[in-house]
């Protein structure tokens, strides 16, 4: 039997939740769980109530790629609440016979986790982006939620986690304003990193691991339309924005791995029926 990348985990809560083991979804041994991005936001909202956090990262295909290749990086999503960030993963889980319910974007979810803790009177704190970009994005997402408190914002240097003293730095900051949730957008892996060092001084605060979504909400860098986003088509968008940087991780190596995820379901789905779990 496989040995889970990420091991199931309880979410500990009340109402529909209470106390119960959200279903996951393997892909490529990696367990997705589940939910929609209303039940993230439920989820948020029934653990602040008890006092608790946690870590909610959105996975892509470049992501899962990644992670299949590194131990180390693997762990540091135990105990986090994996969520699929890509339709190729949506499209996987569909043939293999057990579905996920949707996509659940870090740049959808900034929006919506920003607008719970205007409502539940919580702070956010965003951790991320070029010089200035957290600041613009506190201000646009403030103007979307204008009850939304910041507790503050950091736009570190690139490079900075490569540094002890900067990290500390960083991290104290964060430490200081004590925040509810925290918008940590640095890319994976360096995001996943410098969260496990936050999670250990604010183990009541919500992580958001959300990559290039600062900038989105800030406005520096566009979403793709809602048609590229339903259709599987963002990465193409962000291909035509960022062809140096993407072209040889997007068409080199990631688009034949989704192929064979794809290729591999069917299979998965055949193996399920003939278990019975079907």
């Amino acid at each position: 039997m496989d040995t889970p990348w990420t091991a199931p985990s309880r979410i500990e809560t009340d109402a529909k939740y209470d106390h119960a083991l959200i279903r996951q979804v393997k892909i490529d041994k990696l367990f997705v769980h589940a939910m929609t991005e209303a039940d993230v936001i439920e989820t948020m909202r029934l653990a602040w109530s008890g006092g608790t956090g946690g870590t909610v990262v959105p996975i892509n295909v470049d992501v899962l790629r990644s992670l299949k290749r590194s131990p180390e990086l693997r762990q540091l999503l135990v105990g986090a609440v994996v969520v699929p960030d890509g339709m190729p993963l949506l499209w996987v889980a569909r043939l293999s016979g057990n579905p996920l319910p949707e996509r659940v974007t870090g740049s959808s979810l900034i929006f919506s986790i920003s607008a719970a803790a205007a409502e539940e009177g919580r702070s956010i704190y965003l951790l991320g982006g070029a010089p200035g970009v957290a600041r613009l994005a506190a201000e646009q997402l403030q103007r979307t939620c204008p009850c939304l408190r910041v507790a503050g914002t950091d736009s570190p240097p690139f490079g900075f986690d490569q540094s002890e003293a900067a990290i500390r730095d960083v991290v104290g900051a964060v430490r200081a304003a004590r925040p509810d949730v925290v918008f940590v957008g640095l890319g994976f892996p360096r995001q996943e990193r410098l969260i496990a060092k936050l999670r250990l001084e604010l183990p009541a605060t919500w992580f958001l691991a959300c990559g290039a979504a600062i900038s989105m909400a800030a406005g520096i860098v566009r979403r793709a339309s809602p048609f590229a986003q339903r259709s599987g088509l963002e990465w193409a968008h962000r291909l035509v924005l960022e062809p140096r940087r993407l072209a040889r991780r997007y068409l080199r190596d990631d688009m034949p791995y989704a192929l064979a995820l794809l290729a591999a379901a069917p299979q998965q789905r055949i193996t399920r029926w003939q278990e019975g779990r079907l």
